[in-house]
């Protein structure tokens, strides 16, 4: 696809998303994403009741009159998005995937974060890791539509291409915690049923700035007892896998949200990370 091309995939995407979410979603970004510190901003008179610890003694001491030193939160933060693309992700309800609706998720983070000065790095699991450069808004969406088509994820309309693992298996390489800095916000979007199991996804959730998100489709909820589960690595394989061992398999269960393709999943994520 061109970029011309991509463009117009891009719009497309943008105005569903508009169309699904609302207009609390910049504020819910800039208010939940932290950033990483408090820098200096300027000075003002002390007023009573005033917080006393920041006083600067310093130009107390040159003016004889006290001043308050005022901070502002450094923006910036870079929110590392794992994007699980395991044969399961290629189910759905209404001709909505559970891929789909992570790619969407991942788009609307990019656009929110052009609104408040953030980046999104993308990490994609499927036939192995890619890594993809941080970026926002526009830029991050074509970015990541480039390569989903350069490694056929999607076809050149920009459509996902449920052949993908015919002729591929999932990735074994599991070790995606090296793309990831400590204290960087992180968002999981997956089904869970790869990753679950894994230590390092423990590891991940151990940290307090992770927002994990399961994404489940009718037929994984058919039996409440069981999940729907790819035996082979070929989506054409199809098994079941207790709901108990997979929540058993987290050390930390609380931590993941679920999300439903056939809900309006967009709105859905914005109200869980608020």
């Amino acid at each position: 696809m061109n970029l011309t091309e991509v463009r117009k995939t891009v719009s497309t995407i943008k105005a569903q998303l508009f169309k699904n979410s609302n207009s609390f979603s910049i504020g819910m970004l800039k208010s939940h994403f932290r950033g990483s510190g408090l820098q200096f901003k300027e000075h003002r008179v002390y007023e009573a009741g005033d917080d006393v610890r920041f006083i600067d003694w310093k130009m107390l001491a040159k003016t004889n009159r006290p001043y308050l030193k005022t901070f502002e939160e450094e923006r910036n933060v870079e929110i590392s998005v794992i994007i699980d693309i395991c044969p399961t992700m290629f189910y759905g309800a209404d001709k909505v995937s559970k891929l789909q609706v992570a790619l969407e998720i991942v788009c609307l983070l990019n656009i929110l974060s052009s609104e408040t000065s953030d980046y999104i790095h993308p990490i994609i699991i499927a036939d192995k890791i890619y890594d993809l450069p941080k970026a926002s808004g526009e830029k991050g969406i074509v970015n990541l539509i480039t390569q989903l088509e350069k490694i056929e994820v999607l076809n050149h309309l920009g459509n996902i291409n449920y052949d993908f693992y015919k002729n591929r298996e999932y990735t074994k390489e599991q070790n995606y915690l090296k793309y990831i800095k400590r204290n960087r916000e992180v968002v999981v979007l997956s089904d869970m049923y790869n990753l679950i199991s894994n230590e390092k996804f423990n590891q991940v959730l151990s940290n307090p700035k992770t927002h994990c998100f399961r994404i489940t489709s009718p037929i994984d909820r058919e039996d409440q007892d069981t999940y729907l589960l790819s035996t082979n690595d070929k989506i054409g394989g199809v098994g079941y896998i207790h709901k108990s061992d997979v929540e058993n398999n987290s050390k930390y269960p609380k931590k993941i949200k679920n999300i439903k393709v056939e809900d309006k999943y967009l709105e859905l994520f914005v109200r869980e990370m608020i």
